[in-house]
């Protein structure tokens, strides 16, 4: 038996979910040999999700969304670092009910991936997802040495909106280490960075982002791109208009400025925990996460996890808090059933309050089905 969800946001961590899913199966086969292996898909969760699989938490002090200082962590393991942006600039750093759609940065990311070259790693997995922020990554890059100045010649404001009054852009003193190690972006979108399906007009509402701030973020970040094309060539327009760009507020695009390679966020971080010599002696495969819906079809960590056991010809189940695709759809996904909380407990905020009795529960009635 093997265990590989996510976590159910607002509720229970990955690693939560794996215990609680492995105490409700022992309580109908008590000898059972499970293995638990929580996975994240680059977003929120995801340095948890490598400590869990033997990493090293790495912990460091930099500026949160707003500029105030925060305790951030990375995973090392070797030479193999595991960065999670929102760690830094994620939407959990900002005060409850406050948003900065505007102004808040990604400074500390760029702090964060600074930490992992000082520990030495020679290939780093950006995790994106989550981001308080909508600034293209220019503060990340700041925090790696890039410059950008006003009319002034002055630091332009930090945030997106900021950028508007960008002049000029210089990425000559960009940490030199950056070109010697393996980057990869790690995100489940694939949004370009401006534009109809860009970062300010997809994501930005979900940041506090009014209409008009949308308007004024995508023009902004349009004039960023234009600006990073006069310092750095046409690459910086391809970047721009790649998939990935967009992701956690445009950091994506910082990230494949400083030569990141794009991959889906489920793919590599299965490769990183390891899942597939885990996979080998499992018979069963439970995943899962809070939500099983559109969004999980496209590059959430359950699709990543049931297509790569399909791959091995082994049979997948789902544990979810809610369930929202017709079971046809999970079956092309590669899932052979779903077991929502919801099943048992049709109140949704009582199954948020109570998912860690619920889930083993739901758990007992996986081992009835699949195991006696």
């Amino acid at each position: 038996m093997l265990i590989a969800a996510d976590k159910f946001k607002g509720s229970l961590t990955a690693v939560q979910v794996a215990e609680r899913v492995t105490a409700g199966l022992r309580r109908v086969v008590p000898d059972l040999p499970v293995e638990a292996l929580p996975v994240a898909d680059g977003g929120d969760g995801t340095v948890d999700a490598a400590v869990a699989a033997g990493f090293e938490r790495r912990e460091v002090r930099v500026a949160g969304p707003l500029g105030d200082e925060v305790t951030a962590a990375f995973a090392l393991r070797g030479g193999t670092a595991v960065v999670e942006m929102a760690e830094a600039s994620g939407l959990q750093r900002l005060p409850a009910g406050v948003f900065a759609p505007l102004t808040a940065s990604t400074y500390g990311s760029g702090e964060l991936l600074r930490a992992a070259l000082d520990a030495g790693a020679r290939t780093i997995v950006f995790g994106v997802g989550g981001s308080a922020t909508t600034d293209g990554g220019a503060g990340m890059l700041s925090a790696l040495g890039a410059r950008f100045l006003d009319a002034h010649g002055e630091p332009v404001p930090p945030g997106g909106g900021g950028l508007g009054e960008l002049v000029s852009a210089d990425l000559s003193d960009l940490d030199p280490r950056l070109g010697s190690v393996e980057l990869v972006l790690a995100s489940d979108v694939d949004n370009p960075l401006t534009g109809p399906k860009g970062a300010p007009a997809v994501y930005g509402p979900q940041k506090g982002a009014a209409p008009d701030d949308v308007e004024s973020l995508d023009r902004a970040l349009a004039h960023y791109a234009k600006v990073l094309e006069e310092a750095a060539g046409a690459k910086a327009a391809e970047f721009a208009a790649a998939p990935g760009a967009g992701a956690a507020g445009g950091i994506g695009y910082g990230a494949l400025l400083l030569g990141a390679r794009f991959r889906p966020g489920i793919e590599v971080m299965l490769e990183v925990l390891g899942f597939a010599p885990a996979l080998e002696w499992a018979d069963l495969v439970i995943t899962g996460e809070g939500s099983l819906d559109e969004q999980t079809l496209h590059g959430k960590a359950p699709a990543g996890v049931a297509a790569a056991a399909r791959a091995a010809d082994k049979e997948v189940v789902a544990v979810c808090g809610r369930v929202a695709l017709p079971p046809e759809a999970l079956g092309r996904a590669g899932i052979r059933r779903a077991y929502p909380l919801t099943e048992l407990e049709p109140d949704v905020a009582k199954c948020i309050a109570d998912a860690g009795p619920i889930l083993e529960r739901v758990a007992e009635h996986i081992a009835r089905d699949f195991l006696s």
